[in-house]
Order: structure tokens, then sequence, then C-alpha cells
């Protein structure tokens, strides 16, 4: 019989004139029909997901939908383990390390050449305290338990992290888009929705409080004079996120974790309800358990094991760089509250990076394409436009790049972190969208409990080290210690990017490292080469000449960031003689 869900979502679709039919099983709430557009499958699905449901399985139709071909696996058996993990972001290999701590054997893999390619590489290295996430979810939850664990995490594995702190800003402009007189507006900005966050503070137990328009326009002048009041928040972080992701792979590694990049899966074996096998583009793998961290794909990945109760929906953010010559403009990162809000969007913000590089955004928007990650002239306008609001002489000249990302969320915008119904030794996390990163060492705990909870025994190692050795980086060292470096090894003191001082040796280290970089954007991510004001116009070549000469690849088979992404097609003179023969 029908219950009062599905009866809502199709008499929701009826009166708009759509062919939705809905079906409840075990809290999962399956989507079959059709809809105009993908417009529609996204708005009835999020509909759908603020119901009392567990997930939502978008099955609809729609014109121009596209598919994706399954790809044919290599069925030999290569490897077996207690653990197969797909997925090396941030969480797949926060899952990897938290795993590392016990007696098991563990595979995590990963269908990029590098680690942190999708999601993780592409955000704005936010440490969120958990303040603007909704009350109750899961994703909160865990996002203040993550949070706390960054300081002895950054000390153990020696990547960038500080708690740079993050004004939340009210002013006249905040309730300027509601049909609400300016002075009511002014007057609950000042004292009503400050007092409204710090209750929520307390009850989080995150430490902020209310600073005055004087005292933050004398902190920040750069602000805009229309700042009624701000809220602080000192325990705000900022890391780089492909830099934490590579320490928690390679401390894995180290604590005995096999990792396999350039490995895509394609499919999943199960048996009696259980699945028994991890079929990949190099072969198939034996697995006791299986965690699906796959996350834009990690529907698709479910779909494999007959065990699909999510449907993911790509978001996606764009994201305007500064200039560090105006790392100064700004003391702090900043978000500017403005009403009404988009649901499940904490608005971005001017937020520092770790290297002091202004970032402006991220911006939301629905796309279909899980490999969208184009910034238009549209968003950077929009961006320009929004923050205006908050940094009004912020120039525009001081842009150096721009980048977008993808959120993976689902259609019940909260984590999806459990064993899946029907097949109980795969382990659904997904749906991390922001804060993920945040939450990403809490993620690792949690799945650990799911583990256990499910059979798996779990001794720990005595031998475990939970300490990873910090990488050279030239440009924080003294003259002193330069001088020291370059005595034992000339190649740290050639120079190869002059916008970021990175020189030879630390790309040697990179290439040669525990998680070797074996291609340009794996280098970029490592070492900063080609992240200046340049952009790489003066270094890229000398980068690639490096790596050609320490892997013994040809140029012309060096990538950009994977397969298909060649930097170069030839010698520039042989393309000459070709050109005059012909």
């Amino acid at each position: 019989m029908m219950g009062k869900v599905e009866k809502k979502v199709e008499k929701y679709a009826r009166k708009r004139g759509w062919n939705v039919g809905a079906r409840m099983e075990e809290g999962i709430l399956y989507l079959e029909g059709k809809v105009p557009s993908y417009r529609e499958y996204v708005e009835i699905g999020r509909f759908a997901g603020k119901q009392h449901v567990e997930g939502v399985v978008n099955n609809l139709e729609y014109e121009g939908k596209k598919r994706r071909e399954r790809k044919e696996g290599k069925r030999e058996i290569i490897d077996e383990a207690d653990v197969v993990i797909i997925g090396g972001g941030v969480t797949g290999c926060a899952i990897a390390r938290e795993l590392a701590k016990y007696k098991l054997s563990i595979i995590l893999v990963e269908k990029a050449e590098d680690v942190a390619c999708g999601t993780t590489k592409a955000n704005n290295a936010m440490v969120h305290t958990g303040i603007g996430e909704k009350m109750g979810t899961l994703k909160q939850k865990l996002c203040v338990e993550g949070h706390k664990m960054y300081e002895k995490l950054a000390e153990e594995l020696h990547f960038p992290y500080e708690k740079n702190g993050m004004w939340i800003i009210l002013t006249r402009d905040s309730f300027r888009d509601m049909p609400l007189p300016s002075f009511l507006g002014n007057l609950i900005a000042r004292f009503i929705i400050p007092r409204i966050i710090l209750h929520r503070a307390r009850k989080l137990g995150i430490p902020m409080y209310m600073v005055k328009r004087k005292e933050l326009l004398k902190e920040e002048p750069n602000v805009t004079p229309k700042a009624l009041v701000a809220i602080y928040s000192p325990t705000y972080g900022v890391t780089s996120p492909y830099l934490f992701t590579i320490a928690l792979a390679e401390n894995a590694m180290d604590n005995g974790v096999k990792i396999m990049l350039d490995t895509e899966v394609v499919d999943i074996v199960v048996e009696n309800g259980m699945a028994k096998e991890v079929v990949t583009n190099k072969g198939t793998i034996k697995a006791k358990y299986v965690i699906n961290a796959a996350g834009l794909y990690a529907d698709e990945v479910a779909e494999m094991a007959g065990a699909r109760e999510y449907t993911i929906h790509p978001k996606k953010g764009s994201t305007l760089l500064f200039d560090r010559e105006y790392g100064e403009y700004i003391k702090h990162s900043m978000s500017l509250l403005k009403f009404p809000r988009l649901e499940h969007y904490k608005g971005g913000g001017a937020m520092l990076t770790f290297e002091r590089n202004i970032q402006l955004g991220p911006t939301i928007m629905e796309v279909e394409d899980r490999e969208d990650t184009s910034v238009t002239k549209e968003e950077m306008e929009q961006i320009f436009r929004h923050f205006s609001l908050l940094l009004p002489e912020l120039p525009r000249k001081g842009v150096i790049a721009y980048f977008a990302g993808l959120r993976a969320a689902t259609f019940t915008e909260d984590f999806i972190i459990r064993a899946a119904k029907k097949v109980k030794n795969f382990i659904h996390v997904a749906g991390i969208q922001s804060p993920g990163l945040a939450a990403a060492p809490a993620v690792a705990k949690m799945v650990v409990e799911i583990l256990q909870e499910q059979g798996l025994e779990m001794v720990e190692k005595k031998d475990f080290n939970p300490r990873r050795e910090g990488k050279i980086v030239m440009r924080e060292l003294s003259i002193e210690e330069r001088k020291r470096m370059v005595m034992a090894n000339p190649l740290y003191g050639r120079v190869i990017c002059r916008c970021e001082y990175v020189t030879e040796g630390e790309i040697v280290d990179a290439i040669h490292g525990r998680l070797g970089a074996r291609n340009m954007d794996a280098i970029k991510r490592r070492t900063r080469a080609g992240m200046g004001r340049c952009q790489g116009s003066f270094c890229l070549p000398h980068v690639a000449k490096i790596l050609a000469r320490e892997t013994g690849m040809p140029v012309e088979e060096i990538m950009k960031d994977g397969n298909g992404s060649n930097m170069f097609i030839g010698k520039a003179k042989c393309l000459l003689e070709e050109e005059n023969e012909n």
C-alpha cells in the first residue's frame, strides 16, 4: 500500500503535469517516470529529499539525459584485501589512514593518476567549525568533531594548517532583497541575527563573540562602511586540501596501505548478498569489505553492487583567486550574511588561503555534467557583484586564476555513511560535500565503528607510526638553512618557479616522493610551481623537462593532469620542418 510520502511526492508531480511514480523501500524513495528536463529532475528530487526518507534514488527520464557507458574490466585476480576503499579524495585517504592503525590488509583504488583530484582539490580549503550547517544533521556533527582533530593531525603529518579566524559580517545590504523597511532590516541584522548565531555556537561548544562596527572597521579597514556588526569565530581554520590528502595517503602507505592509482572500478561482484570482488581496469581484487568513497560517482559505484540508495546531483562552485600582493588587504577570512539565504549554501566568502591569497567564492549552481569545471564570464561577474557588497574596493586586476569544483550532493543534502541495506559488507560514504574537508577525520572514525559493527575483527597495531616527515620547502627556510641545503644538494639552489620560489630540488623530491608526482598538476599540488602570478608561463617548460628527465618519459608523453591531457605534441623545430616540407 502506498504511504504518505509516496502520495505526497506523486501529488507534487501531478500538479506540474509530470508523470512520476514513487515507491518506498526500507526508507529509500525510488522515483520512476519522466519529466521535461534536468531542471525538473532536480526539482522533484530535492522535494522528495525533504520528506522523511533515508535516501532518494532518482531514476526519472528526461530529454537529452546523458548516460555513461559501462567499461569492461579485467577479471584476472591481481590482489586481495580485508578492506578495499574506492576513492582517493580526502575522505578515502582519511579512512585509509585510520584503518592503517589496525592489523588489516587495505587497498585504496583511485581512477586518477594522483590522490585529491576530484572535489578535494577544488574547494576553498576552509576547516569549518560547523556553525554554518543545519542543526542536527550528520554533516554538522562530524564537522564539529573533525574540526577539533586538525591540530593534532597537522602536528603528526606536517601539512599546512592554521586557525586564522573568520568574520561573519552583517551590513545594511544584508536584508535589502527582502520586503522589509530598511530600519527594521538593520535592527534585525544588528541585534537579533548575532544573538541567534551566538546561541547556536554555545550549544555546539564553538567559541564565538560579537564585534561592534567600530572595532571591525579598525581591524578590517577595507570592509564596506555599510557594515553594522560582526561575529568573530577565532577557531575557524584553513589548510591545503591536497597537501592534507597527500599527507594522509603517504602516512597510510608507511603503515602498510596499498594505493593503486590510475585504477578505475568498473564492477562489483556480489554473491549471496555480499560484495566479493572489485573489478578494475587493471584486474580484480578480492575483498572482505568494500568502502564506497567515490565522491561524484558514489551512486554509480553503489549501482554496480546492487546497493544504490541515493542519487548524486552535482553542484558547481566557482572561485576567483587573487595575487598574494593583495594578501594584506584583509587580516582574516570573512563572510557576508545576506537574506534570504539559499538552501544548503553557506554563501561563500572572501577567504585567505594558507599562503595568503585572497579567494572569492564559491558560487553554487546545479549542473548535469559531473566533469563540468568550467567558469563562465557570467559566473565571474556574479562573484564580483556579490562580494563588492563586502569589499567594495578590492581591485579586479588582482585576479590571477579562477577555478570550479563540484559538490557531490545527494537529494537528502546530508552525508550518507552506513552499511548498505542489501549488501552488508558494502559501506556507503556518500554525499560528502562541504564541510567534507573539515569532517573527514571524524568520518574516518565513524567508518571504523561501522566496520566493527559489521563484524570485521579490528586488532590495533602496536607499531603504528602516526608521524610523517615534513617536506623541504625552501621559501620557508632562513638564509642559513637554505645555504646548508644548497651545500648538501646544489639542486636546491636552482630556482625553477620564480613566483613561488620553488627549486629544482623540491620538484625532484616531489617526483620521487612516497606518493610520487607523475604529471604536471601533481607537481604543482606538491610544490606550488606554477601557482603564482604568471601561472606557469615561465616555469612550465622547465618543470616538464625535469619530469621527463627524472621519469624517463618523452616530453610528448607528459600529461597536465592524467590520461588524455598531453602538454605537448612534439618538438617545435620538427613541426616547422614538417610544415616546410608540405
